[in-house]
């Protein structure tokens, strides 16, 4: 059985200012040969991390290049949503989303709880997913990474949308893999955490994510990070994972430009500086109106379904004003 896993596309027909080339022009060549890479290695099916789109409802030209590419795909794509694929953090809006459309149309699986069973090359697999949502990474990680090994699989494949890293490196929410010791699942595989981690070992168990296939930030390790998906091959019952590096992804030095946070360093600088000290004088970790409102209702102890209700009344305004915007 062979897979090819990628992950983090923000499909999206704008360039942002940090980018000198025609970034729509740039991800289109990836996606390409993303998909001639995976017809060529004739995988069984191909898996996608998440943040399939930049944005919940992009134009339909981009949606439209998207899907017109992926169609040439010669099997199966599964997948699970981003935080940039749905409205507000909010797993409910996905039906009102494109990437929920192109899931009704047949383009995409996207994966759940319930597991979906594969078979190819005498190897039987299992497959769930576990998609972006604002408890993610704050609540207890067994609710979201960890899983029952599949008694009637081969293998066990988990696919999530987080910030799982193999150390610290920031402050903020995310998961270790470390702590993840009690997992049925034989592969996890991660979106989410643009720069990657590559392919880790564990014991018997194996933690993938290659990085994001687009820059959008131009950090230095993203300036110098290659554009890489993962060729997994499960002939024999063991794991072997092969990163592909692009060829249609430009050097880093050539499409990312540093030059205006270079000019805009200081301000910069002194802006983290004032955040910080309003975040530790109000006590509050982000200036995120759903992250107050969840941390408000643990605070105060209020009901599970009263914080529910406040976060979708925040998605739907935040879908109405992207509406308007458009």
């Amino acid at each position: 059985m062979k897979i090819l896993f990628f992950t983090d596309t923000h499909f999206r027909g704008s360039s942002p200012a940090n980018r000198k080339d025609n970034l729509w022009s740039t991800l289109k060549e990836k996606l390409i040969e993303v998909v001639s890479l995976a017809n060529d290695y004739q995988v069984d099916f191909v898996l996608h991390g998440g943040d399939f789109f930049d944005t919940p409802n992009p134009a339909l030209s981009v949606v439209g290049d998207f899907v017109e590419i992926l169609r040439q795909l010669k099997k199966p794509l599964y997948g699970v949503a981003g935080n940039h694929d749905i409205f507000g953090g909010n797993l409910q809006t996905l039906p009102r989303t494109v990437l929920g459309f192109t899931a009704r149309m047949g383009f995409i699986r996207l994966l759940g709880e319930e597991s979906v069973r594969v078979e190819a090359r005498g190897i039987r697999a299992s497959l769930t997913g576990r998609p972006y949502h604002l408890d993610i990474d704050r609540r207890s990680r067994h609710l979201d990474y960890c899983i029952e090994k599949d008694a009637e699989s081969d293998i066990t494949i988990h696919l999530v949308h987080g910030m799982l890293l193999d150390k610290k490196q920031f402050p903020g929410d995310y998961t270790l893999i470390d702590d993840l010791d009690n997992t049925g699942a034989d592969l996890v595989l991660a979106g989410h955490y643009h720069l990657g981690f590559g392919a880790l070992q564990r014991g018997n168990r194996y933690f993938i994510n290659p990085g994001a296939l687009v820059r959008l930030s131009n950090h230095h390790r993203e300036i110098e990070r290659k554009v890489k998906v993962a060729l997994i091959d499960l002939t024999g019952g063991a794991v072997n994972c092969r990163l592909i590096t692009l060829q249609s992804a430009p050097v880093g030095e050539e499409v990312l430009d540093r030059t205006r946070a270079e000019e805009l360093e200081s301000r910069v600088l002194a802006m983290e500086r004032f955040t910080r000290e309003v975040k530790e004088a109000t006590e509050l970790r982000r200036w995120n109106v759903s992250q107050i409102i969840s941390d408000l209702a643990r605070a105060e102890n209020l009901d599970e379904e009263i914080r529910k209700e406040a976060l979708r009344r925040i998605a739907e305004a935040e879908e109405s004003l992207m509406r308007q915007e458009n």
